[in-house]
């Protein structure tokens, strides 16, 4: 299965693979959640077969990235304190800024360097990074480092994948027929239990 999907993306233009690559994080840090982790991975796999180079991979995925957060910092930078604490966004809720409150007074700019690896709240901590009035060049450096970071893991992951396809492929078949196998005889013996129920 999987190696059929690779062949499939391998056949794709590097030029789509790679604004698919710098576009995706991008908009995963304004609509959260969505699967830019995996792209990234299935990007990386792609490596393997010489259709993408790992540095350029590396440098778009992790300026999507940063451009989001960045852009969401920006936007946090002009949002007025007062209007979150009173409620009037309606987008945001009145724990999440407190939530958000007590992350920073507790980690402060560690938040920012370890953002990327806290899946499902990134746009929160790039918003609130901005309301907290962070220091913008320290706050560049350090979500570049995590977006780099993050994004060499996702792509070492992909280039792992792609090498053991066959393995990962036999692994879930196995995997399938098993799970298959369980389900039918657990449904079996209800099944059975069942009409041994109704006959007694």
């Amino acid at each position: 299965m999987f190696e059929h999907i690779f062949a499939s993306l391998s056949a794709y233009d590097p030029v789509i693979i790679y604004t698919l690559i710098l576009f995706i994080p991008f908009v995963e840090n304004l609509f959260p959640p969505s699967p830019s982790d995996v792209m990234v991975v299935l990007a990386g796999s792609l490596i393997t077969k010489g259709t993408i180079n790992f540095f350029a991979a590396l440098m778009l995925s992790a300026a999507g990235c940063e451009i989001g957060f960045m852009l969401l910092y920006y936007i946090g930078l002009q949002t007025d304190r007062k209007l979150i604490h009173a409620g009037k966004l309606k987008f945001i809720s009145q724990e999440s800024v407190l939530e958000a409150g007590r992350w920073f007074t507790k980690y402060g700019y560690a938040l920012i360097l370890f953002n990327r690896f806290l899946s499902g709240v990134r746009a929160v901590i790039s918003f609130f990074a901005g309301v907290s009035e962070l220091k913008m060049k320290r706050t560049l450096i350090l979500s570049s480092i995590g977006s780099l970071v993050w994004n060499a893991i996702l792509l070492g992951l992909g280039v792992l994948f792609g090498y053991n396809l066959s393995a990962i492929d036999h692994f879930l078949s196995t995997y399938t027929l098993a799970i298959s196998i369980l389900t039918l005889l657990v449904a079996a013996f209800f099944g059975i239990r069942y009409f041994i129920k109704k006959k007694g």
